[in-house]
């Protein structure tokens, strides 16, 4: 019984010396014994983009190592190891040059398999090819272009305008942020499903079905910030976040079925119809049941996305009334080509894609938008086997790899001297005509980039300029009063207390030609 304490003692400090020797190879934030980084991570879960960018700066912020390590309660495991890197050429490593080491993993495929099944969004191998092939031809057809042009103009000019004339008649403050994601949600469903949820509409009316598909998208993401035991363990005993998902995917699966009978019998120019005509790869058409995973996938990409970008986009916009000015300036030389000098007709109609094809300017300041504020801040992959970045880094087969996209955009080494700065002539050739992508491609992956780059890109940055558009040539925007702009903590940019604006009606007659 006396050789315990003396075991006990020696295995505690054993642990320490080994532990003090693993702590001094990682780089970021303190590692502390068992519990490993997780008082940093939570004390810091109000800030935490922020506070991943700050750590990886910390290591050096230099152009050869832009990469830092957490590590979870039990350290001793490898699958314990967080990698979290901003370094663009680690970045091509992982969505390019060894795609395949880094698969989404089972971790974050089981927690979103109930929603989102084997879906592309959720998917790896054979099963995301054959869906992104499928895909690819569809979104280069013109004739979703004119689809997704009819159901966004058909929301401005119905909705929107409508809701936001109100406001500002009656000098009300209204919830852009809100407002922006009924919008992209009532478009993204028109072109997946042929079906109008109406959630922008006066009144801004509850939809079951959008309800139900926020909550369980909530409840999904809930499971990726926690344990997987803890979230299995609820799922078991139907209690928390758990029992809201079956409730929701309940809702989400009714919905769904009775979209998928309709479309059977009366099939559209929507995405959904197009899938029903495909194939997989055993060459049989689809079933019910990955119909609706596959639909349901795009809505999410297509939904929070682009209306988070917005967000930020107007937010900065009011805080740098020299950019508006530009913007609005380019908006009319567009509309005096295409619809004459009569003002009036300007406003008429939202602009078409075509004249939303010639903002350059826009774009630019949407793109310098994502730079700062990408929709998804970071994104995560399993490493398959071991691996060395291009940095040095060694990431061990079974740990998880993350690549902070928010960070890139906050790296002087990567964006100089005024990476801070909201500045979109950065993205415009010396001429200022012309928009132009960086040359290494990996510094802005704000819509992914390798084979998973984002197959609805140019169809995202046509609908945000024709929103920005509709928006600006109507009206100035200014926050209201008190009004905290935040990040809330999720796997998408969301504003945590929304975007409240008030709305006043712009004199054109005052923009400078």
């Amino acid at each position: 019984m006396e050789t315990l304490p003396f075991l006990f003692i020696s295995a505690i400090s054993a642990y320490l010396v080994w532990f003090y020797f693993l702590a001094r190879q990682l780089s970021g934030p303190k590692v502390w014994p068992i519990v490993g980084s997780l008082p940093g991570l939570i004390s810091n879960r109000a800030r935490i983009h922020d506070w991943i960018a700050s750590n990886l700066r910390n290591t050096g912020g230099t152009a050869t190592y832009q990469t830092c390590t957490l590590a979870f309660p039990f350290v001793a495991r490898k699958t314990a190891f967080f990698t979290v890197t901003c370094h663009p050429k680690n970045i091509e490593h992982i969505l390019r040059t060894r795609f395949d080491n880094y698969p989404k993993g089972p971790n974050w495929q089981e927690a979103f398999h109930d929603l989102l099944g084997q879906g592309i969004f959720n998917s790896d191998g054979d099963t995301w090819l054959i869906q992104r092939k499928t895909a690819a031809l569809e979104f280069t057809t013109r004739t979703l272009r004119q689809a997704m042009a009819r159901w966004v103009n058909r929301t401005i000019k119905l909705r929107l305008w409508f809701i936001l004339g109100k406001a500002a008649t009656e000098n009300c403050a209204v919830d852009l942020q809100d407002l922006l994601l009924r919008l992209t949600f009532d478009n993204i469903c028109g072109l997946t499903f042929g079906k109008d949820p109406e959630t922008l509409s006066p009144g801004l009316p509850d939809n079951p079905f959008a309800n139900a598909f926020d909550s369980a998208t909530e409840a999904t993401l809930q499971r990726l910030l926690y344990p997987g035991f803890l979230w299995r363990l609820k799922k078991v005993f139907g209690f928390g976040m758990e029992k809201d998902l079956k409730n929701s995917l309940e809702v989400v699966g009714n919905y769904m079925n009775d979209t998928i009978t309709a479309r059977k019998e009366r099939p559209s120019d929507d995405l959904l119809s197009r899938f029903m005509k495909k194939r997989d790869v055993d060459g049989n058409h689809f079933p019910s049941s990955v119909l609706s995973r596959i639909a349901l996938n795009f809505v999410l990409a297509g939904r929070d996305t682009s209306s988070v970008a917005l967000s930020w986009f107007f937010y900065l916009v009011m805080t740098h009334p020299e950019i508006e000015e530009k913007i609005v300036n380019e908006i009319s030389k567009v509309l005096k080509e295409t619809r004459g000098n009569d003002r009036a007709k300007w406003v008429e109609e939202p602009l078409d894609f075509d004249e939303a094809d010639k903002l350059t300017y826009l774009k630019a300041a949407l793109a310098e938008t994502l730079r700062l504020y990408p929709s998804v801040p970071e994104d995560f992959k399993y490493v398959v086997s071991d691996d060395i970045l291009p940095d040095g880094t060694h990431v061990p087969a079974g740990s998880s790899v993350t690549y902070s996209i928010y960070s890139v955009g906050r790296m002087k080494s990567i964006w100089g001297e005024d990476c801070l700065e909201f500045r979109p002539e950065r993205w415009l050739s010396v001429s200022g005509d012309r928009f132009e992508t960086p040359k290494d491609g990996y510094k802005f992956v704000a819509f992914n980039a390798g084979p998973r780059t984002c197959l609805g890109k140019d169809l995202a940055y046509l609908q945000m300029k024709s929103v920005a558009a509709a928006v600006l040539l109507r009206y100035r925007l200014s926050l209201a009063r008190g009004h905290r702009v935040e990040q809330k903590m999720s796997l998408t940019l969301f504003m945590k207390n929304g975007l409240s604006v008030f709305l006043h009606p712009r004199t054109l007659e005052a923009v400078s030609s």
